[in-house]
């Protein structure tokens, strides 16, 4: 593969005019006193270290039993658990991607701003240094979130623990449990955009209704994320030149540079992106890859950046700074504050999250007739000719605003989902 282009010679920003307004839709979601709004009313449990996941995933279980149908409104319960938290050096630089990763994924919008933490006691990744006073909204600041800390000395037998869990999710379930879903404008949607087992149709079907979507979503007021570092590098020259402003297009080099530098200290290159599947689905390289990727961020000015781990600010089109991994980038859009994300995939895929409902998009009518009850759009359609590119777009579009307003996938249906993975850059003791 030739290089990349240089950062020193790329295009001066040149981005379109704003997409006119698009205004007369809404979804009913669930308003947080934050004012972020959620698709789904979830309670989330923090962990501080990998530790406590087996004990939390054996309180969840009985929470689902036990408690959950007590609360019908309440639309379920995820342990947010993850590798960090110990045996890494946690003073690093690098060290503070993973750490506001797991913060900010404690305030994703469907938690409905309930904070509850399982914490073991001796690890590096403190509740207090997790959690600092004032750092993500939380109901009580005075009180701070509710920790169960399984070393304590009240703490007689496992049982103990999860007893423990129990009652401190009781009063989370009790307050999640009045919220009532209410209208809301589009504008209240974040919406992450992803692309995994991609194959050559990604980038003539299903990416650009996506990008169509995009579009939309955009009018409408919406934020909306593009993310995977490395399946825009090639392409570098297209985002700059969309930035709204030189400060956006000085952000985007900034961040795929560092990436540059990150991959260039493992000895990689961004090429080793290409998976065999991609391959085997004709993709024949990192930059088809790229081009049809950024399709997905539709045609409209890019309006922001952010690092990974960092909390979406603003609205509009988003540049999310992630790798490429599906896991990763999923659990990185989550903590940008996403409450709907959209995958396309050729190859398919049963990636789904618990903590947000994903919309599959399949690019070809073979996957969409084999894996029937696992993808959602069919975009195959364009290339039969059955359905415009415009078609598709307003039909994922009217897709999201029901799925947002409580209809499920067919990863909720199935109870599908991936585990969270954090981008850990920084060393490991």
């Amino acid at each position: 593969m030739p290089e990349a282009r240089s950062f020193e010679t790329l295009p001066a920003p040149q981005p379109p005019a704003d997409l006119p307004p698009l205004e007369g839709h809404s979804f009913h979601g669930y308003r947080n006193a934050d004012g972020s709004v959620g698709t789904r009313n979830l309670l989330a449990v923090t962990t501080t270290v990998q530790c406590v996941a087996g004990v939390l995933e054996f309180a969840v279980e009985r929470i689902k039993k036990e408690l959950l149908p007590q609360y019908p409104n309440v639309d379920g319960v995820v342990g947010l658990t993850h590798s960090y938290g110990c045996g890494v050096a946690i003073d690093a630089p690098d060290a503070v991607i993973p750490i506001r990763t797991v913060r900010n994924l404690a305030s994703n919008p469907n938690f409905g701003g309930e904070v509850m933490v399982v914490s073991l006691g001796c690890e590096k990744l403190q509740p207090e240094r997790l959690l600092p006073a004032g750092s993500i909204p939380i109901r009580d600041q005075r009180t701070g979130p509710d920790v169960v800390c399984l070393q304590d000395e009240k703490h007689v037998g496992f049982m103990s623990m999860i007893d423990s869990i129990l009652t401190q999710a009781q009063s989370h379930l009790e307050r999640l449990n009045a919220r009532q879903r209410e209208s809301c404008p589009v504008s209240e949607l974040v919406v992450g955009m992803q692309c995994g087992g991609s194959d050559a149709f990604s980038g003539v079907t299903a990416n650009p209704a996506v990008g169509f979507a995009t579009d939309l979503l955009v009018r409408a007021g919406a934020t909306v994320m593009f993310s995977e570092n490395t399946e825009v590098r090639d392409a570098v020259d297209q985002l700059t030149r969309r930035a709204a402003t030189q400060e956006v297009a000085d952000a985007i080099v900034h961040e795929l540079a560092w990436y540059d530098a990150y991959l260039a200290r493992g000895q990689a290159d961004r090429s080793a992106n290409t998976t065999p599947g991609n391959k085997k689905g004709g993709l024949s390289n990192i930059v088809e890859k790229a081009m049809g990727s950024i399709v997905k961020s539709g045609s409209g000015p890019i309006h922001g950046v952010i690092a990974p781990g960092e909390k979406v600010k603003r609205k509009g089109l988003i540049f999310a700074a992630t790798p490429a991994s599906d896991f990763i980038c999923g659990t990185l859009q989550l903590a940008a504050g996403m409450n709907l994300h959209v995958f396309t995939t050729g190859r398919g895929t049963p990636y789904g999250l618990a903590e947000c409902p994903v919309i599959k998009v399949a690019t070809r009518n073979d996957l969409a007739r084999r894996w029937h009850d696992l993808m959602d759009i069919n975009a195959g359609r364009i290339a039969s000719g059955e359905a415009t590119i415009e078609e598709l777009g307003w039909e994922l579009f009217q897709r999201m605003l029901a799925v947002a307003s409580g209809e499920k996938t067919w990863a909720e249906r199935w109870g599908l989902h991936n585990d969270l993975v954090l981008f850990n850059p920084a060393p490991v003791t």
